[in-house]
């Protein structure tokens, strides 16, 4: 089983790493910006292209152009990589709690090519 590793969008409160990491400090979990990732102002098609080709899933709160995105990149042939649109209503702690059971529990294949809106799991 190969455990999942979040990029969180630059966007992203940095306090969901920290949950995150709290839970379950195995966690890979990345923000843009840092170092080795894609910088801060990457746009959303390099982002999603780097994600994929470093085995990381997308965790964003971009749900207006994140869907073509997605389009524009699986109609290229290959396989995105799994996106999570969190939920402005869902609180961090939910969130976090949400995004390590899918850690823990799934493949990351089970979710990719498609947008995954929070909460994923009910």
């Amino acid at each position: 089983m190969i455990p999942y590793r979040y990029l969180l969008d630059e966007n992203v409160t940095p306090i969901l790493r920290q949950a995150l990491l709290q839970i379950e400090p195995a966690i890979s979990v990345w923000r843009v910006g840092d170092p080795g990732v894609p910088g801060s102002g990457t746009p959303d098609p390099v982002i999603l292209e780097w994600c994929a080709d470093h085995g990381f899933s997308l965790v964003t709160n971009n749900r207006r152009s994140m869907p073509g995105h997605l389009r524009e990149f699986i109609a290229t042939g290959r396989t995105a990589p799994a996106i999570f649109v969190l939920n402005p209503n869902l609180s961090m702690g939910l969130t976090a709690t949400e995004l390590h059971l899918i850690w823990a529990a799934a493949e990351p294949y089970e979710y990719e090519n498609k947008i995954n809106f929070m909460p994923v799991v009910t």
